[in-house]
């Protein structure tokens, strides 16, 4: 579905609202270099690496739909 200003699966949907909500994303700190790859088989493996290409692929804290049918359609982003 269309979640703060992108197209993206559930699981990212709710990381990115758990994470912007209460300031939680500045506990994350990556292990490595800060460039992990995030993709669906490693996405759990680093919090601030997979918050890094939310914002990298355009979610927004305020990109709340303001209407219910939405931006057309055109590719889905899923880390």
């Amino acid at each position: 579905g269309y979640h703060y200003g992108v197209w993206s699966c559930e699981g990212c949907k709710a990381f990115f609202k758990r994470s912007i909500q209460g300031n939680r994303h500045n506990d994350y700190m990556c292990p490595a270099t800060n460039q992990c790859t995030i993709d669906k088989n490693r996405r759990k493996s680093c919090q601030a690496c997979r918050l890094r290409k939310c914002y990298e692929v355009g979610m927004m804290k305020g990109g709340i739909r303001k209407d219910r049918r939405g931006a057309p359609r055109e590719a889905t982003v899923c880390s």
